[in-house]
């Protein structure tokens, strides 16, 4: 198994804490940001590496600004 990317793991952290703070499923915001389902499993996981467009498209159905997203991953 291959080990996951520190900064990938913690961009999928970051993705879950929102999540659960609007208490969505990960269906529910898999659907609002237009994305799979098992897509964003995999990016709260840390196994995949989302582009801009995804990470911007999951800040909007967050409620929060793309770079409010990725700033933790400096923390």
């Amino acid at each position: 198994m291959r080990k996951r990317d520190p900064i990938l793991r913690a961009l999928g952290q970051t993705v879950a804490k929102y999540r659960q703070e609007k208490e969505l499923s990960q269906e529910a915001l898999a659907e609002r940001a237009g994305l799979n389902r098992t897509y964003l499993s995999d990016i709260e996981r840390g196994v995949r590496n989302p582009g801009i467009r995804n990470v911007a498209r999951l800040a909007k159905a967050l409620g929060v600004s793309t770079a409010r997203l990725v700033e933790e991953l400096d923390r």
